[in-house]
């Protein structure tokens, strides 16, 4: 019987299809957020700085002027995409940035162009993630359960929508774990070399793939006995071009480490033990689960949340110990090292100095990815396992059916959510846009910085085309610290406006400019300082 008579293929292709569907679902209409605006500024050509200089020469700029910033612009190309994120953000390699504008000249360069080309790549992890799990594993069945796993994966789906190379890197990183195994299979110059390009790519992705070939090393090394060998030897010769093939960027990366230092700055951020746990456990409970609650929820849906982590968690850890069992060295160790070598990497600075990079599930996908496959292998031995009761069949059976319909489910609820969790900053800017342009004529006064310039342009693609900004431009140092200093000066508030708002995150700011001109800032109770707010000036 072939596999599309069969009730798996049925199964899978009906997860197949719904997997694309939920990745196109309402994708124009979620909120366009802070790291995604950046993606559209660097496929304008324009740096941070330009954007700053030219706001800071005129007094108002409209809401819509500023999207000037988020659209191709012909007289900037590539060479001004790459010189903006070397400069400014050389933390993050070009390749998708480059691939994005080159979409936008064929398709425009709109919010859904954008984050449709992250969708049309996303899928490329299907026939990735079979070929991968085909080298690993002789049966079929592992690698269309994982498949079908990944397609209605809501983590995946989330970031297969978001503008950003989140949707390229799995796709690399499954590209080149298939082509080693089938290197090392093989011996071949040719099959070598499909390795070898697929790590360059994936260098110029993400640098985290950089920790996904240090794995590939101790991988091999290790299934060679630690001996030197031809396959040993072929392996560095490969990784050796790659390295030689990514030297640019990484001298660009030294020497602008100091403009990668200040753009990862928020990973600094207080943490502790239990919060990182907390995190990192409900981080793998969204790769199969993700209703949206969190630790702010209702105590009735916080403890069921706690229960279906507990319970995955409890499947991935099983499922882990069951591959480590039930496999061969080549299979178990190639998973576990893909697995522990990033989460090891990311996760052990944070425990050790503090930080929180390691909460964001984004930087992760090589350790999501090892667990999703060793998951699969469980439910497809244990669905397929021969001399055992039938009623243990049937339970695993109901087991996968729940798992992904769990995972079903969820893309159900988060296609219908104006924004969830992976949009981290500036989630209240939707609440705050209808509210500005319910007024007939409205201007918005708001500091501008570095800090602060990704929640305007993000505002941009809300708001109006009748909503005006006057923008204050902080100093240098200010720039870079936008939360710690006031402004400059308060700016004096033209007439012929029939309400003014005053967004930020700032009090200093606003009380001041209250003070200056008599007034008070309406803020609306549900608003706190600790989120982005807009506050009403009205006359005492």
């Amino acid at each position: 019987m072939t596999l599309i008579k069969s009730k798996l293929g049925f199964l899978v292709v009906i997860l197949l299809i719904l997997g694309l569907f939920f990745r196109f679902t309402n994708i124009d209409t979620k909120f366009y957020w802070y790291d995604e605006v950046f993606t559209s500024l660097r496929i304008s050509g324009y740096t941070q700085t330009e954007v700053l200089h030219e706001i800071s020469s005129v007094q108002l700029v409209g809401a819509q002027d500023l999207m000037k910033y988020q659209r191709s612009n012909p007289a900037k190309n590539f060479g001004d995409t790459v010189k903006g994120i070397a400069i400014e953000e050389p933390q993050l390699p070009p390749l998708y940035f480059l691939a994005v504008k080159y979409w936008g000249k064929l398709f425009g360069d709109s919010p859904l162009s954008t984050r449709s080309f992250s969708v049309w790549v996303s899928l490329l992890a299907f026939p990735a993630l079979y070929w991968l799990c085909r080298e690993l594993f002789p049966a079929p069945e592992v690698a269309w359960i994982a498949v079908g796993l990944l397609a209605v994966s809501p983590l995946h789906v989330l970031y297969a929508q978001e503008a950003r190379p989140y949707s390229l890197w799995p796709v690399l990183i499954l590209v080149s774990c298939a082509s080693l195994l089938r290197a090392m299979r093989l011996q071949t110059k040719l099959s070598w070399s499909i390795y070898a390009v697929a790590t360059i790519l994936g260098f110029y992705t993400h640098l985290f793939s950089l920790l996904v070939a240090l794995g590939h090393g101790i991988y091999v090394w290790g299934m060679q006995g630690y001996r030197l060998n031809r396959k040993v030897v072929n392996y560095v010769m490969a990784i050796g071009l790659s390295l030689v093939a990514f030297l640019p960027w990484m001298v660009i990366l030294v020497i602008n480490k100091k403009a990668a230092k200040e753009a990862t700055l928020w990973a600094n951020g207080d943490s502790n033990l239990l919060s990182l746990i907390n995190n990192w456990s409900g981080n793998i409970g969204r790769v199969f689960w993700d209703f949206g609650l969190n630790s702010q929820a209702t105590s009735i849906n916080l403890i069921g949340l706690m229960a279906a982590t507990l319970i995955l968690l409890a499947i991935v850890s099983y499922a882990v110990y069951f591959l480590c069992c039930e496999t061969k060295k080549q299979v178990w160790l190639f998973l576990l090292v893909l697995m522990a070598v990033t989460a090891v990497a990311v996760m052990l600075p944070d425990v050790i100095l503090g930080g929180i990079r390691s909460t964001k599930p984004r930087y992760l996908f090589p350790t999501y990815l090892a667990m999703q496959i060793s998951v699969a292998y469980l439910l497809a031995t244990k669905i397929s396992a021969l001399g055992v009761p039938s009623w243990k069949r049937q339970m695993w059976k109901v087991l996968t059916v729940v798992l992904l319909t769990g995972s079903v489910l969820s893309n159900i609820v988060s296609s219908q959510a104006e924004t969830w969790w992976t949009k981290e900053l500036g989630r209240e800017n939707p609440v705050i846009a209808r509210r500005i342009d319910r007024a007939p004529k409205p201007l918005v006064v708001s500091d501008i910085s570095e800090v602060t310039l990704g929640n305007i342009l993000s505002m941009s693609h809300l708001l109006e085309p009748k909503v005006m900004w006057q923008l204050v431009l902080l100093d240098q140092e200010g720039r870079r610290q936008a939360q710690l200093l006031d402004p400059p000066a308060i700016p004096k508030i033209p007439s012929g406006f029939s309400d003014v708002f005053v967004y930020g995150r700032t009090q200093n700011f606003s009380a001041k400019l209250a003070k200056m001109h008599n007034s008070k800032i309406d803020v609306p109770k549900k608003q706190t300082i600790q989120m982005l707010w807009v506050g009403k000036l009205e006359k005492e």
